[in-house]
């Protein structure tokens, strides 16, 4: 024992693994491989060639499936379990998995139910094993995250296959006070459907709660004195109230208070994938509002869930089957069910311009229904039947238009203008720049659509003669309306990211109240009379008069659809301004502009409550449409200062490399200004919004609960975002207060390991880690072609710093710390 103890003594550094069991320190087995780059020592020559290759950057294991390398054999045989999982084929396993597998059968007996857990000791050399194969990750954090990332996809297949429902299949009723909601236990249905993760409970409630931290981080705080890569003085860090970006990414469990209770503590009885005010379980407390956190009053109202339209058995089927004919091949009866659950579970709450309740898919026009089933498709991962699908739906709008000998737009039935949105849609976001082509020459078909039915709209409300409409009206109205809202805000996002001229003005619209709310949208009401009363109840306003409100400074009132609509409308008037001669030297329009995104901003305030469960998983606690609304917003704020007008059109063409390189030459268009700050926050707050999810599960599960809307704002903003970085680090202007302050709360979403991991440069680690979400699970192409995009820049950002630390004359590379001329800590 006292040699033992002299032999623990003489090596502080290596007794991390020992000193967890003092005990068993006279079983340690002699450490004689020691690492060549760092002096550590091993017991074991494979223990040592695990942890040099922290050192080296050697990844060995390789996946047979695509081109991703590795370190670690653990961390293979993890992505082929999520990043494959899909793909089919026999899954790789662990060389140890079925040895174990069969001694734990054999160990196991009935006993094993509920018993206490026993004491497991480790002797050093196993910890050692673990330490080094995991280079300081335990296992039990991966199988936190493991267990995480599995709730999350067994919430999103309930989301797709399941439906809350009573026992005769009827909506239950929600009560507002949420009280004693669970008691049945048959109140979730379905095989295979786990409890949701109560997110909310695992983020600090404030910033003044310390950092949670992780084994990253703890031992960060060690390394303090290490001089960040930026032009500064000495500055404190920056108390961020999120754990490192990357640290939530690779360990869940390390993040936890050590008072937080087991993650089986925590599961509710049943749960929900829609974490947010509207899920009606007692985990998830709060007003029932879908924007309480903008303090708007919740509904009095029970919640109920609509249920997607399906196909009740295989003579409806044949029926769509008889009207397609031979020439286009329709999915079976489950397949059709899964792509309209997936469609109006996922994609249609981001564009809610269908009418749920009153859509019967076996009366239905083939070209729209096969239009549907073709996003229901790329939702659901099946690329080869989503294009035959989108194929055959632009075939059948093709021939309707084809044999109308005189075309006429107002007698254009409304089911070719929404086939030809959707297939427009597809073919935009795909990630092809011939489809996107193909898009951009039937733009002007659609406006045309918008227009002539719109007159048509007008001229059949203007027969009533201001008599009310019934139901069965006002839904055909409120449904043309809300097509025309989504062709606008399409076109709007074709503008936004490929800089292409609008296709319709705002003027289009100005006279045509504001789409409805959604429960409003989907009631059902029992007769004519009550119809009436919740017609003359429900508030009504006007594009013109919103406008108008928005740009006196006066709040506003209206639905989340509106609020997507009216920030549309505010982008175009910014697009507007920057790319007319005579609007750039308008500054009164500027200042009248940001008075209406100010007050469009305090509109969510009074934005009208839903009392619908939408079935998505957004940070948020509001309908999905103010959370993409809050996308575009952050995105009009930057486009008010800087304009990548180069990086726009480039991504017309989807060829990564030369977005890459628009990106980079854009460095000169971000100016080091006060109002850039304000900018910066902008897409601070993106990269928030992924802090506080965690990267891994964003990237697994954002491309089928968010919108389109958020990697396409981002662009800009994470654009823009990486080369303030850069410049904060490079530039020999030497950075000021707030510009320290907002780039330690960047720096605060990461920790060390990942940004060493891109030179010790924080700019290229935002593009890079954005890229790699990006790219990470794709349902529109256009997301991968980004994230490549932001990968290239990542490394053509560090590329570009490295030519700089050349010295001129004497070609030799010139130290970091000399480059920067720096001697200050964080």
């Amino acid at each position: 024992m006292p040699q033992a103890d002299a032999a623990a003594t003489s090596e502080p550094a290596n007794a991390s693994a020992s000193s967890t069991t003092p005990k068993k320190a006279a079983s340690a087995p002699e450490k004689k491989y020691k690492c060549q780059y760092c002096n550590r020592a091993f017991s074991r020559s494979e223990h040592r060639s695990r942890h040099e290759r922290s050192h080296t950057k050697e990844r060995p294991f390789k996946c047979q499936k695509c081109r991703s390398t590795f370190v670690r054999r653990d961390l293979l045989l993890r992505h082929d379990r999520t990043v494959h999982a899909k793909d089919g084929g026999v899954p790789l396993q662990s060389e140890g998995r079925k040895k174990s597998g069969t001694s734990a059968a054999t160990k196991a007996t009935p006993s094993t139910a509920a018993p206490s857990k026993p004491s497991i000791s480790i002797d050093p050399g196993t910890l050692e094993q673990i330490e080094a194969s995991s280079d300081g990750m335990l296992d039990l954090e991966t199988a936190a995250m493991l267990m995480t990332d599995f709730q999350h996809k067994a919430a999103a297949a309930a989301a797709v296959n399941g439906h809350l429902h009573n026992g005769d299949g009827s909506i239950p009723d929600y009560s507002p006070d949420r009280s004693s909601l669970l008691e049945s236990s048959d109140y979730l249905t379905g095989p295979n459907v786990l409890p949701h993760m109560p997110w909310d409970s695992f983020m600090p409630q404030g910033p003044s709660e310390p950092k949670a931290h992780s084994m990253s981080s703890i031992s960060s705080q060690d390394n303090l004195s290490q001089p960040p890569f930026v032009h500064m003085g000495s500055i404190q860090p920056h108390q961020s109230q999120l754990p490192p970006i990357m640290e939530r990414q690779n360990s869940l469990g390390s993040s936890l208070p050590p008072t937080f209770p087991s993650l089986a503590d925590n599961f509710p009885v049943s749960g929900t994938p829609t974490p947010n005010a509207l899920s009606p379980f007692p985990s998830m407390t709060g007003p029932v509002s879908p924007v309480n956190y903008r303090k708007s009053p919740g509904p009095a109202q029970p919640l109920s869930l609509p249920k997607a339209p399906q196909l009740n058995n295989d003579d409806e089927r044949a029926i769509i089957a008889n009207q397609l004919g031979g020439d286009i091949a329709l999915p079976s009866l489950p397949s059709i069910n899964l792509y309209l659950t997936t469609y109006f579970n996922l994609f249609h709450h981001h564009l809610p311009f269908l009418h749920p309740v009153t859509f019967h898919p076996e009366s239905c026009q083939p070209a729209l229904l096969l239009a549907i089933f073709s996003i229901g498709a790329l939702y659901n991962f099946e690329q080869e039947q989503a294009y035959m699908l989108h194929h055959g739906s632009k075939k059948l709008v093709n021939q309707f238009l084809q044999n109308k000998d005189n075309f006429d737009s107002r007698k254009c039935p409304l089911w070719t203008m929404q086939s030809t949105l959707l297939n427009m849609v597809f073919e935009s976001w795909s990630g092809g720049s011939q489809g996107l082509e193909w898009a951009c020459s039937i733009k002007s078909l659609l406006a045309n659509m918008v227009a002539g039915n719109k007159y048509e709209l007008k001229l059949r409300i203007d027969a009533r003669a201001g008599a009310p409409p019934t139901h069965e009206q006002w839904v055909t109205e409120e449904g043309c309306r809300r097509t025309y809202y989504a062709v606008y805000i399409f076109f709007g996002m074709l503008t936004l990211t490929y800089n292409h001229t609008p296709a319709i003005s705002f003027n289009e619209f100005d006279s045509l109240p504001l789409p409805s709310s959604e429960s409003l949208w989907i009631i059902e009401p029992t007769d004519e009379d009550s119809w009436q009363d919740i017609f003359a109840a429900s508030p009504t306003i006007t594009v013109r008069e919103a406008y108008d409100s928005l740009f006196q400074g006066d709040a506003a009132r209206y639905s989340a659809f509106a609020t997507r609509v009216m920030i549309n409308a505010l982008f175009l008037e910014v697009w507007n301004l920057r790319r007319s001669f005579e609007s750039l030297q308008d500054v009164v329009l500027e200042w009248k502009i940001r008075i209406a995104l100010e007050t469009w901003e305090r509109s969510l305030d009074l934005c009208e409550p839903e009392i619908i469960v939408v079935p998505l998983s957004t940070p948020h606690k509001s309908h999905p449409l103010i959370f993409n609304s809050m996308a575009v917003y952050r995105n009009t704020r930057a486009f008010l200062e800087v304009d990548l007008k180069n990086v726009q059109e480039a991504l017309r063409y989807h060829n990564s490399y030369e977005i890459a390189a628009a990106m980079t030459l854009a460095r000169d268009n971000v100016k080091r200004t006060k109002e850039m700050i304000k900018v910066i926050e902008q897409g601070y707050e993106c990269m928030e919004i992924v802090a506080m999810q965690g990267i891994n599960w964003v990237t697994k599960t954002s491309s089928t609960n968010w919108s389109i809307e958020h990697p396409l704002c981002g662009l800009d903003l994470i654009t823009i975002l990486s080369l303030w970085l850069y410049r904060i680090e490079h530039d020999d202007q030497e950075a000021t207060d707030e510009e320290l302050a907002m780039y330690m709360k960047v720096r605060g979403l990461f920790d060390d390991d990942a940004v060493d991991a891109n030179g010790s440069r924080l700019s290229s680690t935002v593009a890079r880690v954005w890229g790699t979400m990006l790219d990470g699970v794709v349902v529109w192409g256009i997301s991968k072609t980004m994230g490549e995009s932001f990968k290239l820049h990542s490394q053509a950002l560090i590329g570009y710093v490295d030519e700089l630390s050349l010295d001129p004359v004497t070609g030799m590379q010139v130290s970091d710390h000399a480059l920067m001329g720096m001697e200050t800590a964080y």
